[in-house]
């Protein structure tokens, strides 16, 4: 097994900033009704600066893992930053070839985050 897959099942299995925000400044839910994979997302931003952030969902590995690995990159940047982040940088984290249905399921918590951000 790759060092990366390694890496993506640590995070599935141990996921990072797991839980809710209780007095967030945004929380959306994000799914993916193909696969069935749900993300929801809380946080606060405070000064254009994501301070805290948690996530919560279900799914399959590269959706959850990629949900940890995301946040814990992620919190307390810049909204222009996390607004600014592209597909590539999500390829760039999970460090994996992955296939159109594949890459739906790890866009699925950037897509969360960043529409999160765009409500507030």
């Amino acid at each position: 097994m790759s060092i990366y897959k390694e890496i993506l099942l640590d995070h599935y299995k141990n996921p990072r900033r797991r839980g809710e925000i209780i007095d967030s400044t945004f929380k959306i839910v994000e799914s993916n009704p193909l696969c069935g994979d749900v993300v929801q997302i809380s946080g606060i931003v405070d000064h254009d600066i994501l301070k805290q952030v948690a996530f919560m969902g279900k799914g399959c590995v590269i959706s959850q893992a990629t949900a940890s690995l995301l946040l814990e990159k992620y919190a307390g940047s810049s909204v222009a930053c996390i607004l600014n982040c592209t597909a590539q940088d999500v390829l760039d984290l999970v460090q994996m070839n992955l296939g159109p249905n594949r890459l739906k399921c790890a866009l699925l918590p950037l897509i969360a985050l960043q529409n999160g951000i765009k409500t507030c």
